[in-house]
Parts: C-alpha cells; sequence; structure tokens
C-alpha cells in the first residue's frame, strides 16, 4: 500500500505552520486561515519521472529570444491583448463572471488555433512560425473540462458553428492523470488507465486549456477541490508542464462575490498573464482586459460582441458605442478614453432631477462614484451651480466602464447641460482631468484622442489645450458661437 504524503497546515496570512487542521490560527488568530500544504510527496507520485537534471547558470546574451514564435490565434482582439499572440509555455488566467462567456470565448480560441496551425503546416511556403516545421499530424488544441462533459461540449460547439476537427476534449478533473497524458503523448504506455480515460489518437499538443482551476484536485491532498492548497498545487503542476513541454496554457478562473479570483492570490503571481472578461449581461459588449502580462503592455483591451455565434471581434469600437447616440439631447457629452494603445469614443450621459429628499441620490453606472462625488463638489464650489436638492444620476452607454481621470471633463459638462437643460452640439468632443481648484489638466495622448474623435466626424474638441479651466469649458459649450479650431 502506498504511504500517504507529508503534509501540514499553513496559515495564509502570516505563514504560521501547524501539524493538524484548526478553525483559528494560533499565531495570527485570524479565522479559517489554515490549508493543507504537502510537504512530501508519496513515492509513487514520483514514478516513471526522470531525476532532476543540474542547474546551469547562463550569461543572459546568450539567451535566445523567443518572441518571433508566438502562435497567432487569428482572433485579433485576443493577440492584441495578449501582445501579438500566444507566447510558447505561457501560463494564463481567464476570469469573469458566472455566464460571461469565458469557455465560449476560449473554444472558439481553441478553434483558431487549430485552424490557424493547420493552415500553417500545410503551406510549403510559410516558414516563419517554428510548430510549422513539425511532422506527421497537425498541431491541435486539448480542451480540458471539469465541468461539462464532451458532449455538453459538442453540443455548444455546434451551435456556435465551430469546426472541431482541431479541438481534442478530455473530461477529468485529477491534475495528475492530466498531467501523465500530455507527457506521454505520442509515446507508447503502459498505463492503461490514461489510455482509457483519454480515448485520443496520438497527436502533438499546440495549446492547453482547463475549463477551470478551481474543479481540479490531486490525491496528493485530502482538501477538497477549490480550497487554497489544491488550487495552488494543481496549478502549480501545471504551469511546470507548461514550461517543459513550451506549450501554452490557458487556465479559467472563478471569481468570488467581491469580483477577485477565486482561491490564493499567488495564483496570479504564479501565471504570466492574467486577463478578465467583462460586461453586463443585458449588453451585447463583453470586454477583455488585461491586468498583467509579462509579455505585452497590461493596459490592452480587446472589444468583442455577444452573439448567436458566440463572441465576434469589434473593428471599430467607438462607431458600435455610438451608433445608437441621440444627438442634440441635453447631458450627453462624447469622450476620447485611452484603452492600452487605443482611443476609443464612448458617451457620458447625466441626467439632473430635482429632489425633496434631505440627501440627494447619486448614482452612477460604468463611471467611478468617487470620481462623481468630486466632480459634483467642484461645479458646486467653483461654477456657482447647486446641486444640494438635485439627483444626478451618471451612465457610460454601451455598458463600457470608463476608469481613467480623462473622462471628468466629459462628466462635469454631462452635468451641466443636464441641470441647465441644454443639450451640447453633437459633433463635441470631450476630455480632460478635472482638478480640486476647477482646472482642466492635461491627460496623456492628447493628439491622439483628438485625431480619433476627427476622424469620426467630430469637429469641435474641448481638451486642456483649449479649455484651462471648468468655467471655461462650459462658457464654450453654452456659446452657440464656439468655432472649431483649426485642423493644423
Amino acid at each position: 500500500m502506498a504511504k500517504k504524503p507529508k503534509t501540514i497546515y499553513v496559515c495564509q496570512s502570516c505563514g504560521h505552520e501547524h501539524p493538524r487542521w484548526s478553525g483559528r490560527c494560533p499565531q495570527c488568530g485570524e479565522w479559517n486561515t489554515l490549508a493543507e500544504t504537502v510537504v512530501s510527496r508519496s513515492p509513487m507520485a514520483h514514478r516513471g519521472r526522470k531525476p532532476p537534471e543540474k542547474p546551469r547558470s547562463l550569461i543572459l546574451s546568450e539567451v535566445t529570444s523567443r518572441s518571433g514564435d508566438r502562435i497567432s490565434t487569428g482572433i485579433g482582439e485576443f493577440d492584441r491583448v495578449l501582445g501579438g499572440g500566444l507566447v510558447p509555455g505561457s501560463v494564463i488566467l481567464l476570469a469573469g463572471e458566472p455566464g460571461i462567456g469565458k469557455s465560449t470565448l476560449l473554444l472558439q480560441v481553441a478553434a483558431a488555433v487549430g485552424t490557424r496551425q493547420q493552415e500553417i503546416g500545410s503551406s510549403t511556403k510559410e516558414k516563419t512560425n517554428a510548430y510549422s516545421l513539425m511532422p506527421n499530424a497537425y498541431p491541435s488544441a486539448l480542451y480540458v473540462s471539469g465541468e461539462e462533459s464532451p458532449s455538453q461540449i459538442k453540443l455548444r460547439a455546434d451551435r456556435l458553428g465551430i469546426g472541431t476537427d482541431n479541438i481534442q476534449v478530455l473530461a477529468e478533473t485529477d491534475v495528475d492523470m492530466i498531467v501523465g497524458l500530455v507527457e506521454n503523448r505520442g509515446q507508447k504506455t503502459e498505463d492503461s488507465v490514461l489510455r482509457l480515460r483519454s480515448g485520443l489518437p496520438p497527436s502533438d499538443i499546440r495549446l492547453l486549456v482547463v475549463d477551470s482551476v478551481q474543479t481540479l484536485t490531486t490525491t496528493d491532498l485530502s482538501a477538497g477541490a477549490g480550497t487554497i492548497s489544491q488550487v495552488r498545487e494543481c496549478s502549480q503542476r501545471l504551469i511546470q508542464l507548461a514550461k517543459s513541454k513550451d506549450i501554452p496554457l490557458i487556465l479559467v478562473g472563478h471569481v468570488i462575490k467581491g469580483g477577485a479570483i477565486a482561491g490564493p492570490k499567488v495564483l496570479e503571481h504564479m501565471v504570466d498573464a492574467v486577463l478578465y472578461l467583462e460586461g453586463d449581461k443585458f449588453h451585447k459588449f463583453r470586454l477583455l482586459r488585461s491586468h498583467k502580462n509579462r509579455y505585452g503592455s497590461d493596459q490592452e483591451v480587446g472589444v468583442f460582441e455577444m452573439g448567436d455565434r458566440g463572441l465576434s471581434e469589434v473593428a471599430n469600437p467607438s462607431d458600435n458605442f455610438l451608433s445608437e447616440r441621440l444627438k442634440n439631447t441635453p447631458g450627453s457629452v462624447v469622450t476620447a478614453t485611452m484603452e492600452g494603445t487605443r482611443p476609443v469614443l464612448v458617451e457620458i450621459q447625466a441626467l439632473v432631477s430635482s429632489t425633496n429628499l434631505s440627501h440627494p441620490r447619486r448614482a452612477t453606472s460604468g463611471f467611478s462614484y468617487n470620481r462623481l462625488l468630486t466632480i459634483i463638489a467642484v461645479l458646486q464650489k467653483r461654477t456657482k451651480i447647486n446641486l444640494q436638492n438635485k439627483d444626478i444620476y451618471v451612465n457610460v452607454a454601451g455598458g463600457f466602464k470608463v476608469s481613467e481621470p480623462a473622462a471628468d471633463l466629459a462628466c462635469a459638462l454631462a452635468i451641466v447641460s443636464s441641470v441647465k437643460d441644454k443639450p451640447i452640439d453633437s459633433q463635441t468632443c470631450a476630455f480632460g482631468e478635472v482638478g480640486l481648484s476647477g482646472e482642466v489638466r492635461k491627460v496623456s495622448q492628447s493628439e491622439r484622442r483628438a485625431k480619433e474623435a476627427k476622424k469620426l466626424g467630430f469637429k469641435k474638441i474641448i481638451s486642456p489645450e483649449k479649455a484651462r479651466s471648468l468655467q471655461e469649458a462650459m462658457e464654450k459649450i453654452l456659446n452657440p458661437k464656439f468655432e472649431a479650431p483649426n485642423k493644423s
């Protein structure tokens, strides 16, 4: 009988080690922070593995860069967020609210990678990608699901119209089985259990998707699936597999009520990229944001549209966000916000109404609540507009979320337009940060914002270069003789 691996319980707050579980850490006094951790694994866990090689240091100049080996998925918005495509051996953590479209997106990515690599492999002219030189079988993607059966995945693929010839599926939650399967692909193995559970033809794996990491377990730990110890240990084994085999790995992560990724915070430090799929279920747009990326910018955003055939790319987000805008309506101002390296124009809407309540209501959707309170205070103090008996509602149209201060000026002008019930010219675009003294401060990449606005037909640009104070900006929008700036 195999000897059970030795485990201890480590506090996730202070790091104190304890031989057995307790509801409260005896060192720091925190509750429910002791997590089971493997100290020494069973000898059976190392059976069949090669002995570790002696480490050897390298001079950095001697290391060969592999920036040209990125795997393009063929989905432009997804590649944009990653910095140009999948890097071999990289580990990506994708998180999002339940039902937002994570599994749908990854199924489309898996199909796109398989199709893309088949086209490259079959071409005799294009040899820039290292994977195009692989003989025998065309590359494919392995989709490991711990939440759905293969028949359920096939039903979704058929509904989305996705080609399934280059996607291999595996319904498994044992991380050791998954690692053993990938390590023995294309090799003869005596393990009949692996053969029985996989049922997959031998071929090279070029993308590994695990949906989701919270469903994985290892027999070395007695804790249940989704616990801190299981998530950390299973993730570590999959990351080692991806690095050793140079296989891009995408992990799906659940989120808790507060929006954070379930499991230990160290999980986000272990991976190479952390992506969030955001959006409102009642809106058609989905935003793929990069919160961490070791191989590209962590400020990029990909815009998708949810439809009957899954997620489709939005080539011109500004045009889509402004397509349903009503012109010459009080309380509506267009602003230019930067999402990574791309300017995006969105509509800021404000509604100001009188109230008899002692505490007027302030509500926002897609805009920072604290920034709204600051803008209201500046308007009352610097422009003498009475908003004490007014309910104020601010909304970013289309389900978009604006986080940068460059939208302050547009929000303030939308409130002024609504309280005075006077529409702003529909060809006006405003951006700038509003300071506590009422000044309009400069923002980054103003020229690119203005260029994008003019490209979409906005002739009047209110920016920090055109209005130095909030009072001056108000006079420009309320003055019908306001002239457009020179194109030069």
